[in-house]
């Protein structure tokens, strides 16, 4: 994980819901799915998507997505269940604690917050225990710190 990238910020809120909706859709470019459309397209679904239990549907929803674009879930790439769970629960963290309202503000500001950064989730765990095969195809518990 790299830790000095600057990231790109989003200009419309139509561009992060276009997203999510594009991410459950599995219509939107392989290419677009970067890290930032992965926190935006979840900040987005947990605050304006009451319907969908992020929790218990985030794994299937990626998992689905990365197949229709070609790509594969498995040991070594594609879906990875513990940085997914560390970056929802801090971006409900981030929800939870941020006075924007708008939804182009909060994303932006989660970018530029700790939570948005690349390394966030390696405060939580160590980089052996985070990229093991364990972590990948199940959610493990931190072993340096609890989330917040």
């Amino acid at each position: 994980m790299t830790t000095d990238h600057k990231p790109r910020l989003f200009a419309r809120d139509t561009d992060i819901r276009a997203l999510g909706e594009g991410l459950l859709a599995c219509t939107l470019p392989r290419e677009a799915w970067t890290h930032e459309a992965h926190l935006g397209a979840c900040l987005c679904l947990l605050a304006e998507r009451p319907d969908i239990d992020v929790d218990a549907e985030i794994g299937t929803i990626i998992r689905r997505f990365n197949e229709s674009v070609g790509g594969v879930n498995d040991d070594t790439q594609g879906y990875h269940d513990s940085i997914t769970r560390a970056y929802v629960a801090g971006v409900r963290w981030f929800l939870s604690d941020t006075d924007e309202t708008g939804l182009t503000a909060r994303v932006n500001a989660m970018l530029l917050s700790d939570v948005g950064r690349r390394d966030w989730p390696l405060r939580f765990y160590s980089r052996d225990l985070l990229f093991s095969v364990k972590a990948r195809r199940g959610f493990v518990e931190p072993d340096l710190a609890p989330f917040p």
